[in-house]
């Protein structure tokens, strides 16, 4: 049974500037609630009861967010107002969440071995935070079912566009049964002619303590940092780890087009706006 999350929320958001400045990437909406919550409400679904978010400097928001707000449900506690009560308290009540400064920018890699006496020698899911995913199964519940099949390390997975493959990781990949592959091996941001695959990892992770003392031995990579796809690579070459090609509609939240696409399409689903924003942008469509 998996328990333990890490949730990685140390960047700066450059890609989403001049918003982030003041404002963590973590917290941008969909809609109604700051991405970082869907990515905590996913990991609830999943099985998980605790959570660690690596932070920084500036991003107390983010602990705030998810802590009580006394003040606030009082406000609240009056007729007419209950289903806002609820909302506010049920955020406080997701998960045991907990919070580590990574006190400097050295990477993915680094920032996971901060959370080596979290989840001690525990398998743990990793969510990238800038990777909102929709569907009918979390994808870290696709993650966990595969790695109770295999017992392996276990990375969420698609295929991008050749163009794009040099800016993510590229995987050597042979299917295992279905949507479930095995991996053996990976480069990240591979130099043209050089990837393994169109697949790539992107926003899940499911590692087993194994990653701990590869990563303490892995040197600074691409851009100068302790890069996690580098450690992976090792379990991939042991034959440790699986990947699953997970059902979901995934939204870029550290890429502005990505942002704006995540609060069209889901507002449209949304329970209370959905019809009238529809409605909304089927004239507004009509002046472009």
């Amino acid at each position: 049974m998996i328990r333990k999350a890490v949730i990685p929320a140390a960047g700066f958001g450059t890609r989403v500037l001049p918003m982030t400045k003041a404002v963590p990437k973590e917290m941008l909406p969909i809609v109604d609630k700051p991405s970082i919550q869907y990515i905590v409400e996913e990991c609830v679904k999943s099985g998980i009861t605790d959570i660690l978010i690596i932070t920084t400097r500036g991003k107390e928001v983010i602990e705030d967010h998810f802590d009580k707000s006394p003040e606030l449900e009082r406000a609240l506690d009056k007729p007419g107002k209950e289903n806002l009560l609820e909302q506010v308290k049920g955020i406080s009540d997701l998960a045991n969440i907990y919070y580590l400064r990574q006190k400097e920018a050295k990477g993915l890699g680094h920032a996971i071995l901060c959370a080596k006496e979290f989840t001690g020698n525990e398998p743990f899911m990793v969510l990238y935070p800038d990777d909102v995913i929709f569907g009918e199964k979390p994808v870290a519940l696709q993650l966990i079912e595969a790695y109770n099949e295999f017992g392996k390390a276990c990375v969420g997975i698609k295929t991008v566009a050749p163009e794009a493959i040099s800016r993510y990781s590229s995987l050597k990949v042979e299917n295992l049964k279905d949507n479930i592959y095995d991996v053996t091996d990976m480069i990240e941001k591979p130099a043209k002619g050089k990837e393994f695959s169109l697949y790539s990892i992107l926003g899940r992770c499911l590692l087993t303590p194994d990653i701990y003392p590869i990563l303490e031995e892995t040197k600074p990579g691409a851009g100068g940092e302790i890069q996690l796809t580098d450690a992976m690579a090792v379990l991939a070459r042991e034959g440790k780890m699986t990947g699953v090609d997970f059902i979901g509609k995934r939204y870029d939240m550290g890429n502005k087009l990505g942002v704006m696409m995540a609060n069209i399409e889901q507002g449209v689903l949304h329970n209370e706006i959905g019809e009238d924003f529809k409605a909304y942008l089927k004239e507004f469509v009509k002046t472009l």
